[in-house]
């Protein structure tokens, strides 16, 4: 099913606004075929001024642009100028066609944990003891890497052991997490965290939501989290 979600960085009722473009761009999209008669468009996309983003990789880069929306790990799904140009090699096609289940139970039992310079023992504990959480979005540097201390790892690999999911992903808005590439990010894995890879931080807590949502249990959640459900990760 074609979802175009848009918006406006300006009020509607606003002399230049955007939302009246954004919005009829969104319909056309929606309403784009191929020369099958088929949706152009077969999933969530974000319709922003002059790109047509995937949903599940996009971030808003920006309050003040009109181009609010970038995707920084998966090229535009369309180009939109005087035309609007379909990128079709990027766009999603189901390799199964099943006929559409709406889930609404998302479980909020997760967070983010950003690691920062200086972060201590006592307070990367007192997060992991978080009451009632079940999954840990690790917002780790560059391509995953972490303090190399000793305590550190022990606290995370303790957690895992509790049976907390933890995935890791990168803080920068560009490419992702490499766990073979530092010593930090071997010991992360090797203490049971997940690489998120190149996930963004908004499409990893919500799939982690959705999972547990699904009632699963944690080592299914897990699995999950290493594959691609629909085109949220490069694997």
């Amino acid at each position: 099913k074609p979802v175009i979600i848009t918006g406006s960085q300006l009020p509607i009722g606003e002399v230049r606004t955007d939302g009246e473009e954004n919005l009829i761009t969104a319909l056309q999209i929606a309403a784009a075929t191929d020369i099958s008669g088929a949706p152009m468009v077969q999933e969530v996309a974000i319709l922003f001024e002059n790109y047509l983003w995937r949903g599940n990789r996009s971030t808003k880069m920006s309050a003040d642009n009109f181009n609010a929306f970038k995707s920084n790990n998966y090229p535009s799904l369309a180009k939109i100028g005087l035309g609007i140009h379909f990128n079709e090699e990027s766009l999603m096609r189901a390799i199964v066609k099943r006929p559409l289940k709406v889930r609404y139970a998302m479980d909020s039992n997760v967070m983010f944990l950003d690691l920062h310079p200086g972060i201590t023992e006592e307070i990367l504990r007192h997060q992991l003891n978080t009451p009632g959480i079940k999954g840990i979005v690790l917002k780790t540097f560059g391509a995953g890497n972490a303090p190399t201390s000793q305590w550190f790892s022990d606290a995370i690999r303790d957690a895992v052991e509790r049976d907390i999911v933890i995935l890791n992903i990168t803080q920068c808005v560009n490419g992702g997490v490499h766990t073979k590439r530092y010593v930090a990010g071997d010991r992360l894995a090797a203490a049971g965290v997940i690489s998120g890879h190149d996930m963004t931080s908004e499409a990893a807590i919500t799939k982690m939501m959705y999972l547990f949502g699904l009632g699963l249990e944690a080592a299914d959640v897990r699995k999950y989290l290493e594959c691609s459900l629909c085109g949220e990760v490069t694997l």
